[in-house]
């Protein structure tokens, strides 16, 4: 599962994607600073069960942080998009590419309206950040059209004369961008085309694509530089049907760099820290006072909240814990609940067993829920939060 980090230049995509990842990339406050896509992992969290089973876990692919499970997530910050993206112009091709695999899409936008629709610098309030939201959504529902549309003539033409399925057609030419079957249905209800596809129209096209967008690669907005902003700049972006969280990915980065050199303690999410040394400067000092302050009015800086809000509500994910030996919670190794895996709500034990390696998956034969030593079969539904041994040939 990949989360990509989306929006128009200088805007704080990369700044937001350094303080998930902790990853360096170069910041600057000029357009088109991220040519080529930062890729990194970041972290969701959830409560860890060796808590409520009294027991010291020893985390694998997982850390574990005071019983906090830091959850790994694949993150991309693409390229700054402008206006007519999908014509090739900017990093257009690009941007768009390197989003074909994202599951869920996080859109930073500049909520106190201090850049212009090319990223460059203006004065705060100068630019009004709702027609960000809209360029945005139109550029990758262009280029989704653009892909459905292109050769549709001898396409249609093989429908009507194959019988072949709109669905599957349909699923064929989107698969390359991770879409699913089932997402392609789910749009092909929301819209009302003509039933003869030769007859399609570029509005049919467009509204197809959008539907398409909706389903797939969902967008939840992240009210990015809220430390420059009003409430009354919040309200007119909360305006839509989208979700929107404020954020100050400037304050987080500064915040998570000061808890890796032990200056304050600071769990990422959390919407308070401590400061730990009493030695710092008046400037280190009076940044997290701002920093405080911001925490105070906000519930926190926002990031990992976004993060955490597009995988858990956004893309319905669950995190299931799967151990080799059910009595004890372990691997083969002997570590205690080693790893944590994100699923769809709604997975089964026979998807999990494919998530842990395709082998095990192919050669499944049954689960057992550790916590109950019940014996599940490969259709059973997980649950947020099960402990699940896989019995494999």
């Amino acid at each position: 599962m990949e989360v990509g980090l989306v929006g128009k230049p200088n805007v704080g995509k990369s700044t937001f994607f350094s303080a998930a990842t902790m990853a360096e990339v170069e910041v600057a406050s000029y357009p088109f600073t991220t040519i080529d896509a930062n890729r990194g992992v970041g972290y969701v969290t959830h409560k860890c069960p060796h808590v409520e089973l009294g027991l010291d876990c020893d985390p694998n692919n997982s850390p574990c942080q005071d019983g906090t499970r830091m959850v790994p997530v694949q993150l991309i910050d693409v390229a700054g998009l402008v206006k007519d993206a999908h014509s090739g112009r900017g990093l257009g091709n690009k941007f768009l590419d390197d989003l074909r695999q994202a599951s869920s899409l996080i859109h930073i936008v500049d909520v106190s309206g201090s850049t212009d629709e090319e990223g460059n610098p203006c004065e705060p309030g100068e630019h009004d950040p709702r027609k960000d939201v809209e360029f945005l959504e139109e550029e990758i529902d262009h280029w989704l059209k653009g892909i459905l549309k292109d050769n549709w003539d001898k396409v249609a033409r093989k429908i009507e004369v194959s019988g072949e399925k709109l669905d599957k057609v349909l699923h064929e030419r989107l698969s390359g961008l991770g879409i699913s079957e089932g997402e392609v249905v789910s749009a092909l209800r929301k819209v009302e085309l003509p039933s003869d596809t030769t007859e399609w129209g570029e509005e049919d096209f467009f509204e197809l694509a959008q539907a398409i967008r909706k389903k797939s690669k969902p967008i939840i907005i992240a009210a990015n530089k809220m430390d420059m902003a009003t409430e009354e700049d919040l309200r007119a972006l909360e305006g839509s049907d989208r979700a929107v969280m404020p954020t100050s990915a400037e304050y987080e980065l500064a915040l998570r760099r000061a808890a890796n050199s032990d200056i304050v303690d600071y769990t990422p999410g959390d919407e308070t820290f401590e400061i730990l040394q009493e030695d710092i400067s008046k400037e280190q000092k009076d940044a997290l006072e701002k920093i405080e302050d911001f925490m105070e009015k906000n519930g926190g800086l926002g990031v990992q909240k976004t993060l955490e809000k597009a995988v858990y509500e956004i893309l319905d994910m669950i995190v299931v814990y799967p151990v080799e030996n059910e009595n004890d919670y372990t691997d083969k190794e002997g570590r205690v609940l080693p790893d944590s895996y994100l699923l769809r709500k709604g997975s089964t034990a026979e998807d999990l067993a494919y998530k842990v390696h395709t082998d095990i998956g192919e050669g499944f034969i049954r689960a057992v829920d550790a916590r109950t030593d019940r014996v599940i079969g490969r259709d059973h539904e997980l649950e947020d939060g099960d402990i699940i041994k896989i019995v494999s040939e």
